[in-house]
Order: structure tokens, then sequence, then C-alpha cells
């Protein structure tokens, strides 16, 4: 059983319609904000987000809106830890060319993964064993006293 730092604070789960990535954007943002995340910080970790709910949506549910993106936002160790799950059939990150190639300059593919990668301090993808894709992203937050660790979390 999962000890309680390690239990999401913030559980979305959507139909993989794009209309519904601006509501993930807004609850996550608002909970980063509780948690002591600057305006900055918090815009670069929204564009990761969203382009990781929108490759969930267009690659790994093929647009299916029966077909689900979980999100969910973890505080643990001092990083805020973000899960994107789709319903896909997985994912191998290898096989998408670097968008700064200049071969790739043009090709439209590639771009989300690699703001994805820049926008937070760390990203990890895994393929679940009955099907889809894990992207598992983490960012730093800043200190927060234990008075405000505590309230963090709460309504958001």
């Amino acid at each position: 059983m999962p000890t309680p730092e390690e239990e999401p604070q913030v559980k979305i789960s959507i139909g993989s319609r794009y209309d519904h990535i601006d509501l993930i954007q807004v609850v996550v943002d608002d909970a980063l904000s509780r948690l002591g995340l600057d305006e900055d910080s918090r815009h670069w970790v929204g564009i990761a987000i969203r382009e990781a709910v929108a490759n969930a949506i267009k690659h790994g549910n093929q647009q299916d809106p029966s077909k689900r993106v979980d999100v969910e936002l973890a505080l643990r160790e001092g990083h805020a830890i973000i899960r994107v799950h789709d319903d896909g059939q997985g994912f191998d990150p290898s096989t998408v060319g670097d968008p700064l190639a200049p071969e790739n300059l043009l090709k439209p593919n590639g771009r989300g993964i690699f703001y994805m990668k820049n926008f937070m301090d760390e990203i990890d993808y895994q393929c679940r064993p009955g099907g889809g894709t894990v992207v598992t992203m983490r960012k730093r937050l800043p200190e927060l006293d234990s008075a405000d660790a505590d309230e963090a979390p709460s309504g958001a």
C-alpha cells in the first residue's frame, strides 16, 4: 500500500478530446501554485503537461474519445511528479528524431517531447503491461516551510 506522500494529490481522468486539455492545465496550475511554484515555472510546466496530454490523445489513444487519459500530480521529496497515462499501443521515444537536426527542421513531429525534456527536470517513459504509455515528469519545487507544505495540497 502506498504511503501518504506517494499518493497523488490530484487525479484527473478525461476522454481523449483536445478540449479537455485546458481543464487539466488549470487544475494542475492551481495545485502547483499552492505548492509554491512561481508563475514563470508554472507556465513552462503547463506547456510540458499540454504536450504530454496532447501526445496521449493523438498518438496514444488515436483521438478515440472512449479511451481515457489519466493525469496524476504527486509531491515527493521536494518534487512535483506528474504522470500522464494513455490507453494506446505503447510508445518508444527513441524512434522520434531530434527536431533540431537539419533533416527534421521542417517536420511537424517531435517538438512536444523536446519541449517536455527542456521544461522539466526529468522525464521518463514506460509502457504499461496491458498497453498504453506512462509519461512521468518531475519538477523541483522551491523550499517550503513545513506549515506551507502541510497546507499546500488541500483544496487542489
